[in-house]
């Protein structure tokens, strides 16, 4: 018990020491940043029948940052994804396109195939030096909600050795309910909630 409450104590206490307006220790400068698609992932997983979780990713994204290192929770992002870009890696192809199926299937889509998913930033929040809740709007399937991610800055320089311009690279994940976007098929075999996981590195200038 004694153990429990120090490691409480000091916890809160880390917590406290943590400034509000923070500054993330990177050489790379403030500025508006765009996404390298070469090094740039989103991928997804979702339960299947429990038994397993179904991965895939979209490969066309697209994001613009505002970064500012010295006042990171004023940085703000917008991110769009091309959904008919998803990859699920289906193996019998030979048998059946299951990319084009999971993208056109009416009922799954909610009948907005077409429609672009889009993320923007809406408050910034530290949680410490150099990780941040980052809350925006979601717009997935022509329906706009609330999504958190819990983002973690890599690290920045001020010129990349090869692109020769600043850089900064992130990790991030979430979570998001596909129901309340109106994705209901196949409920509760395939399970509701979808995890997201992000890598994505990006250059100024």
């Amino acid at each position: 018990m004694k153990l429990m409450s120090a490691l409480v104590l000091a916890a809160g206490l880390a917590f406290a020491a943590l400034p509000a307006n923070a500054q993330l220790a990177t050489d790379a400068p403030a500025g508006t940043y765009t996404i390298d698609p070469t090094h740039a992932s989103l991928t997804w997983k979702v339960s299947h029948m429990g038994l397993s979780n179904y991965t895939a990713r979209f490969t066309k994204l697209d994001a613009t940052l505002k970064f500012d290192p010295a006042k990171p929770e004023t940085s703000t992002l917008t991110a769009t994804v091309d959904p008919a870009s998803i990859k699920t890696d289906y193996p019998f192809v030979e048998k059946e396109n299951f990319d084009k199926v999971l993208f056109e299937s009416a009922k799954w889509f909610n009948g907005n195939i077409n429609k672009t998913i889009t993320f923007k930033s809406t408050a910034v929040k530290m949680t410490g030096a150099k990780t941040a809740d980052v809350t925006g709007d979601l717009t997935l399937l022509g329906v706009t909600k609330p999504v958190t991610l819990k983002v973690a800055f890599n690290g920045g320089m001020a010129s990349h050795p090869m692109a020769k311009k600043p850089a900064i690279g992130f990790s991030a994940t979430g979570t998001l309910k596909r129901s309340e976007f109106g994705m209901t098929n196949a409920l509760p075999f395939i399970g509701d909630d979808v995890t997201l996981l992000i890598e994505t590195e990006l250059f100024s200038g």
